[in-house]
């Protein structure tokens, strides 16, 4: 498939602000069995990935791809539930793999919609300090041998992905342990709580303070669930980038002191 003027030259329309999050504009609806087309896909196979997904059975009086399968594919794309669209989304990015993926992803940058493929799977996708703050978190637990922390904080993504409402106390549970875990490992400490390794971690302040707070807000809206004390997603988006950004620079830190003593 030949590479369109934009794509060659580098040229892409800047990201919208997330406004979109339990919702399926139009523009996506309609891209996504758009983009399926444009990657070679027939309508009849791609209806057969749309019914398949929203376990409807085909019309078996349309026989014709144009207008009759391509329209009663329009109508499904329109009418199903905005996580449904999501659903037929992934199906397509597993048949058509990355081109499809990075087509998807343009329309959510473009559009304002907050979510994004990774690895065949839409995520959650928040304002850049989450973006930034997570991934880097993975990477650096991951890059210092720190696998247990590495994989609560990709539990806690997964959680605030989950479809169609995010899973808010998992995620701040997931993030929470995550620092624990980090922290349990820099320490050398594997059975003491977070709360009891603050002091401990020589954090310079107020950095010592902001986590003992986590910690605390933690332990009040997700560990030990009071009624009437629920956390949206605004709180455990907040929470859970600044969990990735203390694990990163915990492991970045650790990391950096066992170099220059090997040095």
């Amino acid at each position: 498939m030949c590479e369109s003027f934009s794509d060659r030259h580098g040229y892409r329309l800047n990201d919208a602000e997330i406004v979109f999050r339990k919702e399926a504009p139009p523009a996506l609806r309609s891209a996504v069995p758009m983009l399926a087309r444009k990657l070679g896909m027939s309508y009849s196979n791609i209806r057969e990935v749309v019914c398949q997904t929203l376990l409807v059975l085909p019309d078996p009086g349309n026989w014709g791809e144009i207008p009759n399968i391509r329209d009663e594919i329009t109508h499904h794309m329109d009418s199903c539930e905005w996580f449904e669209v999501h659903d037929v989304a992934e199906a397509l990015c597993k048949r058509l793999g990355q081109p499809f993926s990075e087509g998807l992803n343009r329309v959510f940058h473009e559009e304002g919609i907050g979510w994004e493929v990774r690895q065949d799977e839409i995520t959650y996708r928040g304002p850049e300090t989450f973006e930034e703050s997570t991934a880097r978190a993975v990477v650096e637990l991951q890059d210092t041998g720190r696998s247990e922390a590495a994989n609560e904080m990709r539990e806690a993504i997964r959680d605030m992905s989950r479809r169609p409402a995010p899973d808010v106390t998992g995620a701040v549970h997931h993030a929470t342990a995550a620092v624990e875990a980090t922290a349990r490992d820099v320490i050398g400490a594997p059975n003491r709580t977070l709360g009891q390794l603050v002091k401990s971690l020589g954090l310079p302040p107020p950095l010592d303070k902001a986590v003992e707070k986590l910690w605390g807000f933690a332990s009040d809206r997700a560990r030990h669930v009071r009624e009437g004390q629920t956390l949206d997603t605004t709180d455990a988006e907040l929470l859970v980038s600044v969990a990735g950004a203390i694990c990163a620079f915990l492991a970045k830190r650790n990391d950096n002191k066992i170099e220059r003593r090997d040095e």
